[in-house]
């Protein structure tokens, strides 16, 4: 895995990836249809994950939106066919071990992407995201691979 090169190289632009997560504001593009193309591009070839805690977010937002039944249809039809890295103590103790070096870095990091990118870093699967600014810091000293624009 690439964990030493920073998100912005030339190495990890043209890498290729088995398996890839997507985090929420990603997912909710795809949904909406309007996935940029630099996405669609790391995501062509891999299998696209989603974590546990997209899907509790995307389910949240049906839920702030008062989504009717058929909105919700789809978007639990959505969420079936893609796989669901779940919780798990090494999941749970990842995130612990994350969070407590961002706050002793001062840096302390956003609890939902910090459990994504526990989900990542755990299973050793590159996360893309368009919130950069919440993952920036777990790709530098985490070993998480960020793939961005």
């Amino acid at each position: 895995m690439l964990t030493s090169e920073s998100p912005g190289t030339p190495l990890l632009a043209e890498q290729r990836f088995l398996d890839v997560v997507i985090d929420t504001d990603v997912a909710s593009l795809i949904q909406k249809g309007r996935t940029p193309d630099w996405a669609v591009r790391r995501m062509a070839g891999s299998r696209v994950w989603l974590t546990f805690v997209t899907v509790g977010e995307l389910w949240k937002w049906a839920e702030v939106r008062s989504w009717g039944r058929r909105n919700r249809s789809e978007l639990g039809a959505w969420i079936a066919r893609r796989p669901v890295i779940p919780y798990d103590d090494a999941v749970a103790r990842n995130c612990a071990s994350l969070a407590a070096a961002a706050q002793r870095r001062g840096r302390p990091r956003p609890q939902n992407g910090t459990w994504i990118a526990a989900c990542c870093t755990r299973h050793g699967i590159p996360l893309i995201s368009l919130n950069t600014k919440d993952f920036d810091d777990f790709a530098a000293y985490d070993g998480l691979v960020l793939l961005s624009e």
